[in-house]
């Protein structure tokens, strides 16, 4: 039988912008529920959650961990998740799975741009949410200002459970208007004293009493009816009506803390068990088929994966939360992705690298089992013949890319192996393998995510590579009409090679009228794989050439569009008519008439006012209005045109087209001239005429490339 019941199992995120104090807060609540005999500390590179190796060296959270405490007969989960939004990935699968976040705020700072970026996440998962406002004991700490920002970033829902006395180095008092009782903690943090709020406290206290019962009362019919009626409500009353305006995204409470000092942890370690949500309190789950499940434990068994790590000396480790039914070692689920029918040899608890192995877990808990055959983040596992498919985490888009090689030649394969487990591991990371640049890219959410995966791969995979500039998927076009004529003619003995082709080009518009002066006798639109079109007419009168050499013509054509005759690049958008030719009764073959109707597409193509087009993206970049004038500045020197500012949430946004040429060093640059007060996203969004003075250029380098391979 398990230890935790479902209503006794409580899975909380630590959220908050790098710094805000996540992972000092998970040791101080793991140190109050007796797990640790002896708190870690950062600075020294003990703590349970920044174990990994890369974490230490950085000094800050990298990947989201799942840590375990026993606190007052209850389980509380807690997932410890970085604040960079590089490592969004790690924090939307850990909301994916959590019932109830903790949004840390640095009383220093305030509310910092991490804050604002995450709670666009917890907004999108409806996640129930307590604020907490740490480093009160900072000489620089301003609990009044962190407030109003709260208030004014996310809305007066933000409702005072707690103030300071005093903040600052004296910080050791906090005045809970939840309980109407004082708590005065020693210099070691810890327990505190509980004491009555004092007489020049008393009206404050009271008027803040006064409104979170009001707002607790707004939100409940009942609750209002009984407030009218009493003109109060019990701290049972409290507790339900608050514990139903989280669930409902109503109301937000806010805590205070000092997560270094441990003076807090334990009274928030008590509100989570006594307020907020176990799972099976929670709305229930919708499968992809809009099935609800239940989260209880005599259920089917349902199992979500929200993470995949890969240990050296262990193998894959897969972290899972329980949706549905209770699950022992030995069993075997089906995975409703991929079919196979998997079996979990061996259940762990988890605290950090550490793992408990245990028989049996109920719906609602999370932990993690080994070897999975054919499992991977986002799949679900569930009893056979269920079906159930549970909605799957929509990760961010890449915002940078580069190219990346192995250093020593011949380990092409084990680089590929290498990208290949990064991948499985981070699904925010997408690898290509780019025929058209003749290049392996990485796509990722930026410079420091990047950093991570080099490491990744020198460390664990011993691998020295490096990273290079993408090149850029130019297009070739052209402007207007020309015709050509090409013979192609060689005798060598025995038969020959004979072909002549007269084409003409235009650029293609859609909605273009026929070909004027030629006889049109059949059309053909092909769709490329690379975007755009090529129309292909069959214009030949009298026989000049055999209808069975037109596909060898447009063989030629494909060919050289393929390797367009400015850069290389795809050509795309062109209408070719064939109106003539010849050829001969012997030697007049396939490959005759496709190298005439290659050539003659190349001769014409030069002839028609050729045209290089990049790719332009659309970028949004948000940040504070304070710096708007220094994004907008660093943009315009990127070939930006800026279509306007626009307002989202607490951000100014900035939209412009950016040609991708200009995007290398866009992450580190903007994180540089806001001190990471600032993020963008970015996706395809046309092609564009290059200006001429490059045009001239980029042909210019393509032609001395071609010159040096032919050397």
């Amino acid at each position: 039988m398990p230890e935790f019941d479902t209503s006794h199992v409580k899975n909380i995120v630590l959220l908050g912008h790098a710094g805000s104090g996540k992972t000092s807060l998970a040791e101080s609540m793991l140190f109050e529920a007796g797990i640790l005999s002896r708190k870690g500390n950062i600075a020294e590179n003990t703590t349970t959650g920044d174990y990994h190796e890369l974490e230490q060296e950085r000094g800050n959270s990298i990947f989201s961990k799942l840590l375990h405490a026993k606190w007052r007969g209850y389980k509380i989960n807690l997932i410890d998740t970085p604040g960079y939004d590089d490592f969004s990935g790690e924090v939307i699968s850990a909301l994916r799975v959590a019932d109830t976040g903790l949004m840390l705020l640095n009383a220093i700072m305030g509310v910092e741009v991490g804050t604002d970026l995450i709670w666009e996440y917890t907004e999108k998962f409806k996640t129930p949410m307590i604020f907490v406002v740490n480093k009160l004991d900072d000489e620089s700490a301003d609990y009044e200002k962190t407030l109003r920002e709260a208030k004014s970033h996310f809305g007066n829902k933000v409702t005072v459970i707690q103030y300071p006395l005093q903040v600052g180095t004296g910080f050791n008092t906090i005045v809970d208007v939840l309980r109407m009782t004082m708590y005065r903690f020693n210099s070691k943090g810890g327990k505190p004293e509980k004491l009555p709020i004092p007489e020049s406290e008393k009206i404050k206290a009271e008027n803040l009493h006064k409104e979170l019962i009001e707002a607790v009362a707004s939100n409940d019919e009942s609750l209002m009816e009984k407030y009218f009626e009493k003109g109060e409500l019990d701290e049972d009353e409290i507790k339900n009506g608050l514990k139903r305006a989280m669930i409902n995204h109503d109301l937000f409470p806010l805590f205070c803390l000092s997560a270094e000092k441990n003076m807090g942890s334990g009274r928030i370690m008590g509100f989570i068990d006594n307020v907020c949500p176990s799972a099976n309190e929670m709305p229930p789950q919708i499968t992809q088929k809009g099935e609800k499940l239940n989260c209880d434990a005599t259920g089917p068994a349902c199992i979500f994966i929200y993470k995949t790590v890969n240990e050296p000396h262990v193998g894959e480790l897969s972290f899972f939360k329980i949706f549905s039914g209770t699950i022992k070692s030995g069993m075997e689920l089906e995975n409703e992705t991929t079919g196979v029918t998997e079996k979990l040899t061996q259940l762990f608890l988890v605290e950090g690298n550490k793992r408990t192995a245990t028989n049996e877990m109920s719906a609602g808990d999370m932990g993690a089992t080994l070897k999975l055959k054919n499992t991977h983040t986002n799949n679900t596992l569930h009893q056979r013949g269920k079906n159930y498919e549970l909605h799957r985490i929509k990760f961010p888009s890449p915002n940078m890319t580069v190219a990346i090689e192995a250093i020593k030649k011949g380990e092409e394969e084990k680089l590929s192996q290498a990208l290949h487990q990064l991948k499985e591991e981070d699904p925010t990371i997408l690898v290509e393998v780019s025929s058209e640049l003749k290049q392996t890219l990485i796509h990722c959410q930026g410079d420091m995510h990047l950093a991570v995966a080099k490491w990744k791969i020198e460390h664990n995979h011993k691998l020295e590579i490096r990273f290079q500039k993408p090149k850029i998927p130019y297009r070739e076009t052209i402007r207007k009409m020309a015709e050509s004529n090409y013979r192609h003619k060689k005798q060598s003995g025995g038969s020959g090679q004979f072909g002549e082709v007269f084409l003409r080009i235009e650029p293609w518009q859609d909605g273009m009228l026929e070909p004027i002066g030629l006889n049109v006798r059949s059309r053909n639109m092909h769709e490329l794989d690379w975007g755009g079109k090529l129309v292909f007419y069959n214009c030949i009168v009298g026989g000049a050439i055999d209808v069975r050499f037109l596909p060898s013509i447009l063989k030629g054509v494909m060919e050289k569009m393929a390797n367009g005759p400015l850069t290389g690049s795809y050509a795309r958008d062109i209408r070719v008519c064939v109106y003539d030719g010849k050829m001969h009764p012997v030697d007049s073959n396939d490959i005759s008439f496709k190298i005439a109707g290659l050539q003659a597409f190349r001769q014409a193509f030069q002839q028609a006012d050729p045209q290089l087009l990049e790719p332009i993206n659309h970028v949004e970049a948000l940040c504070p209005e304070d710096i708007t004038g220094a994004v907008m500045g660093d943009l315009q020197t990127r070939r930006a045109i800026v279509d306007g500012i626009d307002i989202e949430g607490n951000f100014q946004k900035i939209i412009a087209r950016v040609p991708l040429a200009e995007m290398e060093g866009y992450s580190s640059s903007l994180r540089s001239i806001t001190q990471g007060r600032a993020k963008f996203r970015t996706s395809f969004l046309e092609y564009a005429p290059v200006p001429s003075e490059l045009q001239r250029k980029l042909i210019d380098e393509h032609a001395k490339t071609v010159k040096e391979e032919l050397i």
